[in-house]
């Protein structure tokens, strides 16, 4: 694999909890990568493995030929891109921007919009599977933007993981990601209401995921974070204050569509509470805690 894009390094701006794997990947490949986040504390252990650290994303944009950003929230992915120090303003001409953060398809538009203004290109690429895909390069990567770039992307996807599926415009990728994240909360529901279900009726809580976690009711939440919960581990493979910025996205594109989605809308009322309770920085998994909290005592 070449170790360059077109002549230019790879920047990766965001080394939270799946960022920082992410960036790794690029650096086991071989690409020079340039690296930014807020804090420059979180970007030291990427740095000792060989990337160079930015000041500002713009600074980063101008030495990169790709660029892959993964933050927090859709006002965080506006300000990175459409800032003053952004990268859309200083990126070399013929750059590809790729999103890896879950936002809104309205923004994606925006961006690559702006984007093409400027002679770069952009795509819209959120990815699921957690801590645990970013580590071992398993993720699942839904993208949206032109057919043309994504062929430019693909490459330097697959070393993130092997599912990486093109869904259409500007915008489509955000909107397949919403689908996941409807799909996650039910099944969490779903999960924390079995255990609830089996701890009331006194079976032994392993036991039951034994029987059904290789049944009809198997899915990557019963055998990934089920356990966690068992272990009363709630560290965070994907916040409960993302999550509950996904699903009050997803929520607000449904009702424009004139959708009645009652799980989707029961799950996002359940994560606000959670959050509330003081869970805002713990995994999904810790719904459970909202369910706990409810269990005659």
């Amino acid at each position: 694999m070449s170790t360059t894009f077109e002549g230019g390094a790879a920047g990766f701006i965001g080394l939270g909890v799946m960022g920082r794997s992410l960036a790794g990947h690029l650096l086991k490949a071989g690409y020079p990568v340039v690296v930014y986040t807020r804090t420059k504390a979180t970007a030291e252990s990427a740095v000792a493995a060989g990337a160079q650290w930015a000041a500002t994303p713009a600074e980063l944009a101008a030495k990169c030929r790709l660029i892959f950003t993964m933050v927090g929230f859709p006002a965080d992915v506006e300000e990175v891109f459409l800032g003053e120090k952004g990268i859309i303003k200083a990126a070399p001409k013929g750059a590809l921007l790729v999103d890896l953060t879950t936002s809104t398809p309205s923004l994606a538009i925006k961006i690559e919009k702006a984007a093409k203004e400027k002679g770069v290109a952009a795509l819209d690429a959120p990815v699921t599977g957690g801590d645990v895909g970013a580590k071992n390069a398993t993720l699942s990567i839904m993208v949206g933007g032109e057919a043309k770039d994504f062929a430019r992307a693909e490459p330097v996807l697959k070393l993130f993981g092997p599912t990486i599926v093109h869904h259409g415009p500007a915008g489509s990728g955000q909107h397949a990601k919403m689908c996941n994240q409807i799909m996650i909360a039910c099944t969490m529901m779903g999960m924390s209401e079995a255990l609830a279900y089996a701890k009331g009726a006194g079976l032994d809580p392993q036991l039951m995921l034994k029987s059904t976690s290789g049944g009809g009711a198997a899915s990557w939440a019963l055998q990934n974070l089920a356990p966690r919960v068992l272990a009363g581990n709630f560290a965070p493979g994907f916040y409960v204050k993302h999550f509950c910025k996904d699903l009050a996205i997803a929520l607000a594109s449904a009702k424009e569509m004139k959708l009645d989605l009652p799980g989707l809308t029961l799950g996002e009322k359940l994560y606000r509470e959670l959050a509330a309770m003081g869970h805002a920085d713990d995994g999904t998994q810790a719904l459970w805690k909202l369910y706990e909290a409810k269990m005659p005592k």
